[in-house]
């Protein structure tokens, strides 16, 4: 049975990555710090893999994981991700994106056996894009956000150790994914529970910034394929090809509540909000490498991902119920 480590496997993607190999009958082995994006519930019907406590940041403890465990792999999902709190304060994210890498890779190096890691990071690392442009692997980083650039610091250190001492390491940079069990500090969850909360939907803006959306279940076939195909050292972008408008996806979710004659209460009501500082207007890449190479595509389309999305949600309100309002309730990022 094939072994992995999934870094923040309690957060959003990082418990569906976990969902996935389970499914394909791999021993899974998830290290998280239990921030506050982490969700027991997230895993709470997985009976079959092993969670420890533990912080990427502490080398010590993670390579007394990597010799105990002995994974073929890792997947690196741990990190601080929302743009408007890294705004606010970004400490904790040059702390778990930059150092956090940092310990993670000489952990790794000091680990001295064959274990490959996929580094996880995102589309934001290319800055701002203009229409009709798309990101392709060689294009250079102009990050906007304390978030962005927190990746982008932690994508050239894992390059910098797969030249320096050789390590099999690879980069997938993703656009931004949905789906069940996203933290609903993000624009799709917190929609959806706005409305299941007859709370008005507060959107930046005029809310025609664009962003690419992947359905998270997409994305772990990708990063799969990525372990076993991907060639060492290499950048791999992620993402649907499809690009639409904030305004555009909230009325997509509106349309899909009502299609699913789902009661919506009278203070849901699209409600635009001042813009926050730095917003990049658009975010675009090309997938193209990894469908050629890999012979990957996403399977999922928007209203079906949408659909699915809003069922689990619908159907799960206990997730909701397991979070600190303040924790997704107050605006962030005024700065």
């Amino acid at each position: 049975m094939k072994r992995f480590i999934v870094t923040g496997g309690y957060g959003f993607i990082g418990s569906n990555l976990i969902h996935l190999l389970i499914k394909k009958n791999c021993k899974v082995l998830n290290i998280d710090s239990l921030s506050y994006a982490a969700q027991k519930y997230n895993l709470k019907d997985v009976k079959n893999y092993t969670f420890v406590k533990a912080d990427i940041n502490n080398k010590k403890k993670i390579l007394q994981i990597l010799k105990k465990f002995k994974p073929i792999g890792i997947f690196n999902l741990a990190a601080d991700t929302h743009v408007d709190r890294s705004i606010d304060n970004s400490f904790n994210f040059i702390k778990n994106n930059i150092l956090g890498v940092y310990n993670l890779l000489e952990a790794i190096k000091d680990y001295k056996k064959k274990v490959r890691l996929v580094h996880i990071s995102t589309d934001e690392v290319y800055g701002d894009i203009s229409n009709p442009k798309r990101s392709s692997e060689r294009d250079a980083y102009f990050p906007s956000s304390p978030y962005a650039a927190s990746k982008a610091s932690s994508d050239h250190l894992v390059s910098s150790y797969v030249r320096t001492h050789n390590l099999d390491a690879l980069i997938s940079n993703c656009s931004n994914n949905y789906g069940p069990r996203q933290f609903p500090e993000k624009l799709i969850p917190r929609m959806i529970y706005n409305i299941i909360n007859n709370k008005p939907l507060p959107i930046y803006a005029k809310g025609k910034n664009s962003r690419e959306w992947i359905y998270v279940n997409d994305h772990c076939e990708a990063l799969i394929k990525l372990f076993y195909k991907g060639k060492v050292g290499e950048k791999y972008n992620i993402g649907s090809g499809i690009n639409c408008s904030n305004i555009f996806i909230v009325k997509k979710i509106l349309q899909i509540f009502k299609q699913k004659k789902i009661k919506i209460g009278k203070k849901v009501k699209i409600q635009f909000v001042k813009d926050r500082p730095g917003h990049d207007f658009r975010y675009a890449l090309s997938s193209y490498k990894i469908r050629k190479n890999m012979n990957w595509k996403p399977k999922t389309s928007l209203s079906q991902g949408l659909s699915k999305t809003i069922d689990w949600y619908v159907n799960n309100k206990k997730f909701f119920l397991g979070i600190s309002k303040k924790l997704f309730i107050k605006r962030l990022g005024k700065r």
